[in-house]
């Protein structure tokens, strides 16, 4: 939201001088030795689970109070990939009271054929210590007779030993006879099986056109380090090697652009069942045609290590340190009014009392404590967002964030003055909260959770705001749209006068993963599922969740490139982005469940060459959070995908969680999307994006930064609290899936449309901004704004802000749309429902209930 005519323009950063004393050493991680642990948090399966909450997973958690337990019979089994080949030297079982009488450990080098390296026939339950010797990637315990009339059931299924060092390259071809097929083949002389018969007198051609792939199946999944291919005169000039584990979902592990033919032996690290020569052009005018198509396999790959300093960008203070403020002055300094500049940080608190301090807060910049909860680290000062660097008008104080502190205001009254992409989650604000600037000037919007505010919350100009599962001491004025969901204190339900959308409770909550210290340990809390939730998450005794340790992260810093991180979540380790932009060659792809990928200072990852930055698979648990997605000049089909196509798998115990997970298209330079975010699995939960096709910046105009919609949604039962989506082309959002809810919707028409013909929709004028799909049966949405400043053209009319099919099932609460001074109008809310909006006055037209 900008209702401004001014335009910021991009600040270029400067280098940041060394913080002297600013950055602690965090604890480091070592080359594993006999008697390390290393089976915790890495991938995991069993022969069955009892139900959603005894998934396989929660048995290598590092969490004793969390377990897998299998259906009641017997033969049962729960194994774990290791990401490597390892040698085990020491498996431990923490049996819950199913124990297992009868039982083997087993190991085994492709998850398929097993070696028995321990048989006990006695099981007494309890804690057990086997001492063993073996070898293998996988290791599973393969329960014969349960000790009970209930299923198996362990705490812990823990495996120690080393992983393999070193590393070689098979000379020996893993694709050779092994079931291979292509797109299309030129005649029935030159199938695919011919590229991998071992026959250099034979050859597969495919049809004279582009693209084309052949791919073989080499049986399992194997580390690969190297493909040769043989090329006939009709050869590729630009292609890819790819991998993938079913077949269905691939990861590119080279590109070639300008390839010349003959024999190229290509080195490449990655792992996959299926490997792929993707061609993309030719480098004739016939097929693609390849006399062999070999692949090598690697032997004991050294892994990938977790753990680590977090990087120069993280700042790390205690109560001991020197100079802080100076400090906390450098860095704002910089990023003041550096919107689309390149540097990045975090701040991190040790748990602590520090006084008089003042952390303004910049672009890109997040300030952070490091307790279990938000009193561990008080602040005798305050956080502060003002817009002096912007004439008093903070419609464009984005991207920054503050989380986890308690904080005592000087003046009794903090100052929180932001708009889109500046969480405020996790606080205790010790007196009262002022969302304005300095002077009261505009402010676009923004996002309180799981926080404390003793005293009352001043909205003055906020035009919509959005707070959710927290306590508040109360809540003055209000603009166009105030929405809160679980807020102990909040107002009651007024719209639209008040301007208040209050519900009770939140239907589905799970707070944001977040950083701390555990001793000097430093570990990432993962909060709790909640159900009908009101106030915070903590406060109220321990905090409901699981703690994961910094070692099973890959700590992401400046130099890693796409294929070392996705080596490292097909290892089994989570993502820690440390605070940087990031440029990937191929998607991100995480298909493990409950992985953790998370963004310390806003870290961006941007994708090069037209591919999707990142895709989740259909699993359960996943968790994104606190990353920007930046478009490249290259068109992306999405940058984020949540679940492939047709994703059907039910989530509900254990849903997918995307938060302050941001998207930008254009503003820091050219970018192109088709569709910014796609939701195909069920259950996921967004909660807080802001998804934004830039209307100043860089790179910006009506074809140069195309993006034609914001988010889209496919799966079933998907949640979205504190949705935010501008300026797209097209629709905003449009919604497929059934029982969708969304509590909190804010959006802006694209600025820049040209004139009425470029948002004309067949019959109708303009195109939804907010649009539930013709055949869905039930949805509900609370708290609803759309906004148009049609600058270009003011004559641009909008036939409605909102579209959904008439039917008892399909619920809308509390629904607005404005012109803002003017520059174009709304016929009418939802569909041929409310008012129009007329004249220069921004005043709304409402909606309190349809149908």
């Amino acid at each position: 939201m900008r209702l401004t005519s001014a335009r910021g323009t991009a600040a270029t950063a400067t280098t940041l001088a060394v913080l002297s004393g600013a950055l602690f050493a965090l604890p480091g991680t070592t080359a594993q030795a006999a008697d390390t642990l290393i089976s915790q948090g890495k991938t995991v399966t069993a022969s069955s689970a009892e139900n959603g909450g005894t998934a396989a997973g929660l048995a290598v958690d590092g969490n004793t109070a969390t377990r897998w337990s299998s259906a009641a019979s017997d033969q049962q089994w729960l194994q774990v990939d290791l990401g490597a080949t390892a040698t085990i030297s020491k498996v431990v079982l923490n049996w819950e009271a199913a124990y297992g009488k009868s039982y083997q450990i087993q190991t085994s080098a492709d998850g398929a054929s097993w070696t028995t390296i321990h048989t006990t026939t006695n099981g007494t339950g309890g804690q057990e210590t086997l001492n063993v010797t073996g070898t293998g990637r996988y290791v599973r315990m393969n329960g014969l007779t349960r000790g009970t009339g209930y299923g198996y059931s362990l705490w812990e299924f823990q495996v120690f030993g080393s992983v393999s060092g070193g590393s070689s390259c098979s000379t020996a071809d893993a694709a050779q006879g092994r079931p291979t097929t292509a797109s299309s083949t030129e005649n029935a002389g030159t199938p695919a099986s011919a590229a991998t018969d071992g026959n250099s007198g034979t050859r597969w051609a495919s049809a004279a056109s582009d693209p084309q792939w052949i791919q073989v199946d080499l049986g399992s999944v194997q580390q690969l380090c190297r493909v040769v291919l043989n090329w006939e005169a009709a050869y590729g000039k630009s292609y890819q090697i790819q991998t993938s584990a079913d077949g269905a979902s691939w990861t590119t592990v080279k590109t070639t652009t300008n390839g010349t033919g003959g024999t190229e032996s290509l080195d490449v690290a990655g792992s996959g069942r299926y490997v792929r020569v993707n061609g993309l052009t030719r480098g004739t005018g016939w097929g693609y045609s390849l006399w062999d198509f070999k692949v090598n396999t690697g032997t004991g790959l050294p892994p990938i290590q977790g753990g680590g300093d977090l990087g120069p960008n993280v700042i790390v203070f205690d109560p001991s340190t020197p100079n802080i403020q100076a400090k906390l002055d450098q860095v704002f300094q910089q990023q003041e009014s550096a919107q689309f500049g390149t540097g990045r940080y975090q701040f991190l608190f040790k748990p602590g009392t520090y006084n008089n301090l003042n952390a303004q807060v910049g672009f890109y910049t997040s300030v952070n404590g490091l307790g279990l909860s938000p009193d561990d680290t008080q602040i005798n000062g305050d956080i502060t967002v003002d817009a002096g660097w912007f004439n008093g008008n903070a419609t464009q104080n984005f991207w920054r964030s503050t989380e986890n502190l308690a904080v005592s205001p000087v003046s009794g009254t903090d100052r929180w003055a932001v708009s889109q992409a500046a969480p405020f989650r996790r606080m205790h604000i010790k007196g009262s909260l002022n969302l304005a600037p300095n002077g009261y000037g505009w402010a676009s919007g923004g996002y309180i959770a799981d926080s404390k505010i003793d005293g009352q919350i001043g909205n003055y100009s906020q035009q919509q705001w959005y707070t959710r599962d927290s306590s508040i001491g109360g809540f003055s004025n209000g603009v166009w749209n105030q929405v809160f969901s679980g807020v102990q204190g909040a107002p009651p339900q007024g719209f639209p006068n008040p301007p208040y959308t209050t519900l009770d409770t939140t239907p589905v909550s799970r707070e944001k993963p977040f950083l701390y210290l555990d001793g000097n340990d430093y570990k990432v809390f993962v909060p709790a599922k909640r159900t009908d939730a009101r106030g915070t998450s903590w406060g109220n005794g321990a905090p409901q969740g699981s703690s994961i340790p910094l070692s099973q992260f890959y700590v992401v810093k400046a130099g890693a490139t796409a294929a070392t991180i996705n080596a490292a979540l097909a290892q089994g380790l989570n993502l820690l982005f440390t605070p940087g932009v990031y440029h990937v060659d191929q998607t991100i792809n995480v298909t493990r469940p409950d992985t953790v990928v998370l963004g310390l200072g806003l870290a961006t990852v941007i994708p090069d060459n037209g591919v999707t930055a990142m895709k989740v698979a259909d699993v359960d648990g996943v968790k994104l959070a606190g990353f920007l997605i930046d478009a490249g000049p290259v068109n992306s089909p999405s940058l984020l995908e949540v679940g492939p196509a047709n994703a059907s798998a039910d989530h509900a115990a254990n849903p997918t969680t995307v938060q302050d997970v941001f998207v930008r298209v254009g503003g820091a330079g050219a970018g192109k999307a088709t569709a910014a975010v796609v939701v195909n699995s069920d259950d996921v939960i967004v909660d807080h994006t802001w998804l934004w096709r830039a209307d100043h910046g860089d790179g910006v105009g009506w074809e140069t930064n195309r993006s034609d919609y914001g988010l889209i949604v496919n799966g079933d039962d998907v949640l979205t609290t504190g949705l935010f989506v501008e300026h797209f082309n097209k629709y905003d959002v449009q919604w497929f899936g059934e029982r969708g809810k969304t509590v909190f919707f804010q959006n802006e028409k694209a600025y820049d449309a040209p004139n009425q013909a470029a948002v004309q929709n067949g019959s109708t004028q303009g195109y939804a901004a907010y649009r539930v799909g013709p055949d869905v049966q039930t949805h509900e949405a609370w708290g609803l704004g759309s906004y148009c400043y049609y600058n270009v053209d003011p004559s641009i009319r909008q036939e409605h802000g909102f579209e959904a099919p008439v039917r008892a099932g399909v619920k809308f609460h509390d629904l607005s749309v404005v012109s803002l001074g003017g520059n174009g109008q709304y016929n009418h809310v939802i569909n041929s429902t409310g008012g129009a909006t007329s004249g220069t006055s921004t005043v709304p037209s409402t909606v309190v209930s349809f149908p």
